[in-house]
């Protein structure tokens, strides 16, 4: 598999927000700056914990419930969360981190909203998710259903 030369990335995905109060947050996205909710996805035991906001075709704001029913706590968990990029070719983009030495945090998997992932950092450490959203995926029903097709 060749992958000299080509790009790991395609585009921004989303940026993930975690929120104090998802509701307040919904609204203010949405009837604030006028955003329009995709999809919502849930634990196990029923509770809100993703929304997607749509942004463009295949461009979202992802934002999360506050994470203290995770255990986690304090400043750093409400706001900024990670950076999600897109790609055509999830293994292609893969061995383009690998090849080029970037850290790889995780191996290649399927997410919760079918699509396909994995993980890496910057130097600074921010948190970057490189996805594939192939047609089955919440994101790309997302966007035929807000009658936009991802270019």
């Amino acid at each position: 598999m060749e992958t000299q030369g080509y790009p790991a990335v395609a585009g921004l995905s989303h940026v993930a927000i975690r929120t104090r109060s998802m509701e307040d947050s919904i609204l203010y996205y949405t009837r604030v700056l006028g955003l329009r909710e995709a999809f919502r996805m849930y634990r196990e035991d029923g509770s809100l914990s993703t929304a997607y906001l749509y942004l463009a075709p295949g461009q979202y704001l992802e934002l999360f419930s506050d994470g203290s029913r995770n255990g986690m706590s304090g400043p750093d968990v409400i706001g900024f969360c990670h950076l999600c990029l897109m790609t055509k070719d999830i293994h292609r983009s893969y061995e383009s981190v690998r090849k080029a030495g970037g850290p790889l945090d995780s191996e290649i998997k399927r997410g919760r909203s079918m699509c396909w992932m994995f993980w890496t950092h910057d130097p600074d450490g921010t948190q970057i998710e490189v996805m594939e959203m192939p047609p089955e995926s919440l994101q790309a029903q997302a966007d035929r259903r807000l009658g936009c097709q991802p270019g």
